[in-house]
């Protein structure tokens, strides 16, 4: 059985300390699990900061996860295997009777081309057929033959019953000649005349009915004439019972209209269709159009919601879409507590560190695990970018320690990764102004206001400022799209420990000479010391709002 899957992911819009941890904290997980499989995923685009650690380490990015919402692939699909659409509705009842299913797909190359339920092979059988329906179907002699259990004595089980009509040859071979026209089916005895009778009036078979065979005359006749003969050991009432379930389920199966989900569709919607729609079973079809199985309404009730570990994170509007109706399982985490609520208990891990990498070294540590140089180099970078190279006030000496124990680990130098990292970081020439706006936001909410914070961290004035014009040209267009009160925009000076912050929204400005007693000039102010986004800005605002 396969292993389940866990799927370890950050915050939207994430940083170097939500990618890093994301695979680190899989990476960890995988070496002391054999029952899950931990797989690192991104809710959003990685900056040119992490992009810069990933590619100096060989990491490949995570794969990216928009929604945990469950999922059609989520449910336990029933494996109900296709057929082709010439086999008998008499073999395809007892299909579905064995597998205990009441809809069989009809497939052509894996993929699929109808669908024939028991209710469809029920009313052919109450409908009521003129003596023809056998070859307007087109019947293969193959299925009637299997449906009648009967014995090919001459003729070509493979070609078809195309025209003519079916009929019980019980008068004698004098009246019949009056009924038999070219190409019909007859159902009749062991009396050599009638048998002869039938073939030389153009029938294109013969049944013989109870076990009876047929003289070498008549099959010499028969192969010069064309006819196929079948012999049967049912009488002749039970055959004409029969034989119009030799039938193949192309001519009964719905082709049109036909509903389907694809594997990746969200439950919620297949709920909304299954609740307007009557059927029992619904086709499941992967990215590729192929056929992969079935679902019911019972399916849902043993629906298994996806399994995830939240990093660096804990606020409901910075997690993955669909995160309600996911199962939690794990939270690492260095920041506030926030709005989000689990349907069950959960391992939480939050310490007032300066990043989530330092909890997951120290994770590391107390379980006696190895840490590879790449993992290491990984974990330490995320280190050195929460922490502006231990700038932030966010910073503790157990972050500096680990950090420097990682590099040793690694083999880096951290001044000279500091450097590369924040230059790629704010080297954002190739970049929208809406991709550099949200390389690193995050959206809080106090009470009913709800407000979002950017911050791009530098070591180069000129650089800083370019940005700053971009950013205050898409600042109104951000809030207004997002339906937040208020905006923030800090833009930090690593090398002084400093920030320049910007604002927009109704009472934004007033926000701020409350929360930091300066009054700023036009859209930003000058805020000296101000580096950590977490601990100096975000209590502050949130405090100011609260008086």
């Amino acid at each position: 059985m396969a292993n389940k899957k866990v799927y370890v992911v950050g915050h939207k819009n994430p940083d170097t300390d939500s990618i890093c941890s994301a695979i680190c904290y899989a990476h960890l997980k995988n070496k002391a699990s054999q029952t899950e499989d931990y797989l690192p995923r991104r809710a959003g685009e990685i900056n040119q900061e992490t992009r810069y650690v990933l590619e100096y380490f060989g990491i490949e990015e995570p794969p990216y996860i928009d929604d945990v919402s469950p999922q059609v692939k989520d449910i336990d699909i029933r494996r109900v295997p296709g057929v082709e659409d010439g086999i008998s509705l008499k073999k395809a009842w007892y299909l579905m009777k064995s597998t205990d299913v009441v809809t069989l797909p009809i497939l052509k190359n894996e993929r699929l081309e109808g669908l024939i339920t028991i209710g469809d092979i029920a009313n052919s059988y109450m409908d009521v057929y003129d003596n023809k329906i056998l070859s307007m179907a087109k019947t293969p002699y193959i299925n009637i033959i299997e449906t009648l259990d009967g014995e090919l004595l001459t003729g070509d089980s493979n070609e078809l019953f195309s025209h003519g009509k079916v009929l019980v040859a019980a008068a004698n071979p004098e009246l019949l000649e009056n009924y038999i026209e070219a190409g019909d089916l007859v159902l009749l005895g062991n009396r050599y005349e009638t048998q002869l009778c039938a073939i030389e009036m153009g029938a294109g078979c013969i049944v013989v009915c109870e076990g009876a065979g047929a003289s070498l005359t008549i099959r010499r006749l028969a192969g010069e004439k064309g006819c196929t003969i079948i012999s049967t050991p049912h009488d002749t009432y039970t055959a004409a019972r029969l034989i119009n379930q030799s039938m193949p389920i192309r001519y009964f199966m719905r082709r049109d209209k036909l509903i389907t989900f694809k594997t990746d569709a969200l439950v919620e919607t297949i709920k909304l269709v299954m609740t307007r729609v009557r059927h029992r079973d619904f086709p499941i079809i992967n990215r590729k159009g192929k056929y992969v199985g079935m679902i019911s309404r019972r399916n849902l009730l043993g629906m298994e919601r996806k399994k995830v570990i939240l990093v660096d994170h804990n606020e409901k509007t910075q997690a993955v879409d669909g995160i309600s109706e996911a199962e939690i399982l794990e939270i690492i985490d260095h920041h506030r507590l926030g709005s989000l609520e689990t349907m069950a208990p959960v391992y939480f891990r939050n310490q007032p560190l300066g990043c989530t990498a330092t909890i997951i070294f120290q994770i590391f540590s107390e379980m006696g695990l190895e840490i590879e140089s790449s993992i290491a180099g990984l974990l330490c970078c995320a280190i050195i970018s929460d922490t502006l190279m231990f700038r932030s006030p966010t910073c503790t000496p157990a972050d500096k320690a680990a950090a420097e124990e990682l590099a040793k680990l690694a083999g880096i130098h951290i001044e000279q990764m500091a450097v590369g990292m924040f230059a790629a970081g704010s080297n954002l020439a190739n970049k929208t102004d809406e991709e550099i706006f949200y390389q690193d936001f995050k959206k809080f909410t106090s009470g009913e206001i709800q407000f979002g914070v950017g911050q791009i961290s530098s070591m180069n004035k000129e650089e800083l400022k370019e940005i700053k014009e971009r950013v205050l040209s898409y600042i109104s267009k951000s809030c207004n799209e997002k339906n937040d009160d208020m905006i923030f925009f800090m833009f930090t000076d690593v090398m002084e420990e400093s920030s320049e912050l910007i604002y927009y929204g109704n009472g934004a400005q007033e926000l701020v000479a409350k929360a930091f007693g300066v009054n700023g000039s036009g859209a930003s102010v000058f805020i000296k010391g101000l580096v950590s986004r977490k601990k100096q800005l975000i209590p502050e605002l949130m405090t100011a709002m609260q008086e």
